[in-house]
């Protein structure tokens, strides 16, 4: 674990777990959360051999929380700024939610770079584009952005206690199971960053058009999504981002929520591995 500088002076934060000479896998986390988001999943990895790194995003986790640079663009240069300290080569990007935005821009903007990606995912991931618009019809209304703006600024600790105890896991749903610490530990999360960056980042994730992202994108790309996503619904997302794709392909899961890397981390581990090793 460590830090690396960015070129405007920011600290990220990092994991750098397993050999290195092994073939690194990446992992990209969702808003407002931080690189702990993928701990199911990097100690899953680790045990099976890889190099695995994850960093907290700027204004979150434990990285500089900086009042500037919280959008798709930096995220990504940010993220190039930890492959490239680190050397990593041939890895796999993995992105969770907003993760797959900055995932998806880093490959379009970066992957040129000799070597640096092998393949991608995106998991139940913002690409192309949330917000509703005449173009994107089955987009999700500016007004429920504006409400999660108004939540944050009016009582953020409130606000990051519902989203996971509601639709985030699909907690909310009749039968469902709900884990108390899986609640706790995505309000720890999104407690330790700033709320500067995670307002600002609801525009990034809502209103930033990755269409030609994903067109750019040439490596073998996996898409997953669950089909009872209430926070990245499928149709406006995973649907239309594996038409876009010129190498994807696209498993949806039946019932699964926008939080199936934690709660049905043993399926989504073995569909990983399997593309990984694929």
């Amino acid at each position: 674990m460590g830090y690396i500088t960015t070129d405007d002076n920011v600290q990220i934060f990092y994991k750098d777990w397993g050999p290195r000479n092994a073939q690194p896998i990446v992992f990209h986390h969702g808003w407002p959360l931080s690189s702990d988001d993928w701990d199911a999943q990097m100690l899953f990895f680790l045990e099976k051999g890889y190099r695995v790194v994850a960093h907290d995003r700027r204004g979150h986790g434990r990285s500089s929380q900086v009042d500037e640079g919280h959008d798709i663009d930096h995220y990504a240069a940010d993220a190039f700024a930890v492959a490239e300290t680190l050397d990593l080569r041939n890895a796999v990007h993995i992105g969770h939610s907003t993760g797959g935005g900055e995932v998806a821009r880093y490959v379009a903007r970066y992957g040129a770079q000799a070597g640096r990606v092998a393949k991608a995912v995106l998991v139940a991931a913002i690409p192309p584009l949330m917000l509703q618009t005449d173009a994107n019809p089955v987009g999700t209304p500016l007004e429920v952005f504006d409400g999660f703006r108004a939540a944050l600024e009016g009582n953020r600790a409130q606000f990051f206690r519902d989203v996971p105890a509601g639709p985030f896991y699909g907690f909310n749903r009749d039968g469902a199971q709900v884990h108390e610490g899986v609640i706790q530990n995505w309000w720890r999360q999104g407690m330790m960053g700033s709320a500067k960056a995670q307002y600002d980042g609801i525009k990034a994730f809502s209103e930033t058009d990755q269409t030609e992202d994903l067109r750019a994108i040439t490596v073998p790309t996996l898409v997953l999504h669950g089909e009872d996503d209430q926070v990245v619904p499928i149709a406006a997302s995973a649907l239309k981002a594996v038409k876009l794709l010129p190498n994807g392909a696209l498993k949806t899961y039946r019932g699964f929520s926008h939080g199936m890397l934690t709660v049905n981390a043993d399926v989504l581990n073995a569909d990983l591995l399997a593309f990984v090793t694929g």
